[in-house]
């Protein structure tokens, strides 16, 4: 890496720039006020001395910065950086640039992580923020939270554990499908399990419901057995799609012995054998961490919380300056 810092704006950049854009644009204006924010010499000890020079991390960390804020990919992102001239504006370059290669960003992240850069940006942004006035310590803040709503479908108990039995055959199909073959009936299995459980496929009848999660039950419970037998490799029971399949096992199911000394799996019912809280509870055998929540009385969601934490000011001072500081920013 040479250390430059952001390039100049070409002038033909700059002339169709402000054409295009005579109110200014979010990268326009990330340009003009914090240029000096995206510079190269503090990523220094992540790039060597010898070799090809690369491209500029002062660039590629304020594409980087772009990219989040409008929600872009890689490949979106490097694409906007070769069409879009508010960012050639904001990136220097020439109107004819062809740009990088996507598989650049992916890259510059990684080795920021390897090196325990991922703050120096936000870091920097800070200062520059303080040292113009714009936050200052010692203020007021809200805290609040908001739901999240997890791109999985929202399944039944029932259909959790045949989902989770499925999840997990899947998984054992590829990595183990010698050992699979050997503790399961694939034939059967295949049958049962060949498409996705759907709750709109169940038999109606209550008592054929309460038969089919029995028997996901006991194909559950057999797999789990097979998983943690003495004779099993070790690598089996840490397939992830495995290990949800126990926790599901154990917060919807009992074993327990009839009175004709037979083992049953039985459903937890939720009053007399209770079941985990929600807090623990999967609610997914794809996303281990979503989590069916509620807020208030009206507000029940699949998925996540995200905290949101704003400072804000009590003068009418301050009040004065943060509209003054928005107006200009519109402008």
């Amino acid at each position: 890496m040479r250390p430059a810092g952001l390039p100049e704006v070409p002038e033909q950049t700059a002339v169709v720039a402000r054409a295009a854009f005579p109110k200014g644009s979010l990268a326009i204006r990330v340009r003009d006020r914090l240029a000096e924010v995206f510079a190269d010499e503090p990523f220094t000890q992540a790039f060597g001395v010898r070799g090809a020079p690369g491209l500029s991390p002062g660039v590629l960390s304020l594409v980087t910065v772009l990219q989040f804020c409008e929600d872009l990919t890689d490949r979106q992102a490097a694409v906007m950086a070769v069409r879009a001239i508010d960012w050639k504006y904001a990136l220097g370059m020439e109107l004819s640039d062809t740009g990088f290669d996507a598989s650049v960003l992916s890259k510059f992240r990684t080795r920021l992580a390897e090196h325990g850069m991922e703050r120096v940006v936000f870091d920097r942004l800070l200062e520059h923020c303080r040292q113009a006035g714009l936050v200052k310590a010692g203020g007021k803040q809200r805290t609040d939270s908001t739901h999240v709503i997890s791109a999985v479908r929202d399944l039944n108990r029932t259909e959790l554990a045949g989902e989770s039995v499925r999840a997990a055959l899947e998984s054992l199909a590829v990595v183990a499908p010698s050992w699979l073959a050997g503790v399961v009936d694939v034939a059967e299995f295949a049958e049962r399990y060949g498409p996705r459980i759907d709750g709109w496929t169940m038999p109606r009848s209550k008592a054929k419901r309460a038969r089919l999660a029995q028997v996901y039950g006991q194909d559950a419970l057999t797999l789990c057995r097979a998983a943690w037998a003495n004779d099993a490799p070790v690598w089996v029971r840490e397939i992830e799609a495995v290990a949800q399949l126990r926790q599901v096992l154990v917060q919807t199911y009992h074993v327990r012995t009839d009175p004709r000394g037979r083992e049953v799996v039985k459903k937890r019912d939720a009053d007399d054998e209770g079941v985990p809280p929600g807090s623990i509870r999967l609610a997914s055998p794809y996303e281990p961490d979503a989590r069916w929540s509620a807020k208030g009385e009206d507000l029940f969601w699949l998925g996540y919380k995200i905290h949101l934490t704003e400072s804000c000011g009590d003068t009418a001072a301050e009040a004065e300056a943060e509209a003054e500081a928005e107006a200009e920013a519109e402008a």
